[in-house]
């Protein structure tokens, strides 16, 4: 009999999270017997006796908003990107018993931007200025970009990331929400933004051919931001290849395994219908 492992993600709201059909299916296709992986309604506050309170058997964690800053603070020991982000999505269960927090949205961005095309030298725009904004800003340093636009509602909100992208290396100038249009003509358009958000600049027209678009949200998919931007003869990221990429990262460390990613992108395809 397998000694039991278990992995979950935490996050409130979290009966949406696909990541247990991500994680379940890889741990099928690598014949990891005994090994399980369940959604947990974990707010902020709860973050840190939650995971205090954890057994043994538990290898790793998924974390999701809004409990990203508090994983980054139980963890005992963390990633330099994760230091530098501020924030980390992944908690991976040590040897002794404490706990190592890391970034995986970081080396996810990279890697699915870098699939559509990204290259070094480019122009980026960010809208939003949230957790996952600082994720991009540290993947846009990664890329090796000549520089960030971070288009936001709030001012001060850019000002709380210039020591995110001071961290990571990577130059960055803010710009007003109501500005955002002449920005979507950049090489790289990632959009942070919750639901609704960013669907009045759909409508903008200000799109160009060629244009890597990432939009972070996939429910529902797609958002009218990305089906303007496809119209428009971009090349379109949608949420879910972060989700797969993200989740690739997290199974590696959890198991210590290398990942099944094409059973974890088949039953992701499939749980999408």
């Amino acid at each position: 009999m397998a000694t039991p492992r278990r992995a979950a993600v935490l996050g409130k709201p979290i009966a949406h999270s696909l990541s247990p059909v991500i994680h379940n299916a890889g741990y099928a296709a690598a014949g990891l017997a005994g090994w399980s992986y369940d959604r947990i309604e974990c707010a902020e506050s709860e973050l840190p006796g939650l995971v205090a309170g954890l057994g043994p058997e538990w290898a790793g964690l998924s974390v999701t908003m809004p409990g990203k800053e508090a994983a980054l603070a139980v963890a005992d020991a963390a990633s330099p990107v994760a230091r530098a982000v501020g924030a980390a999505n992944t908690l991976v269960r040590r040897p002794d018993g404490g706990w190592y927090a890391d970034n995986t949205d970081v080396t996810g961005m990279v890697e699915v931007l870098g699939r559509a095309g990204v290259r070094p030298g480019a122009v980026v725009t960010v809208l939003g200025a949230g957790g996952t904004a600082r994720a991009a800003l540290a993947a846009a340093a990664r890329l090796d970009v000549r520089s960030v636009t971070v288009v936001a509602r709030r001012a001060a909100a850019v000002d709380e990331l210039r020591p995110v992208a001071a961290a990571v290396g990577v130059p960055v100038a803010g710009a007003a929400w109501a500005d955002a249009a002449p920005h979507l003509g950049a090489d790289v358009v990632v959009s942070t933004v919750p639901k609704g958000v960013a669907d009045p600049l759909a409508a903008e027209g200000a799109f160009r051919p060629g244009t890597v678009v990432f939009d972070a949200l996939y429910d529902p998919w797609p958002t009218p931001l990305a089906a303007a931007a496809a119209a428009a003869g971009c090349r379109i990221v949608s949420g879910l290849d972060l989700l797969l990429a993200q989740a690739v990262g997290q199974f590696e460390q959890f198991t210590g395994v290398p990942a099944p990613r094409e059973a974890m992108a088949a039953a992701l395809a499939a749980a999408r219908g």
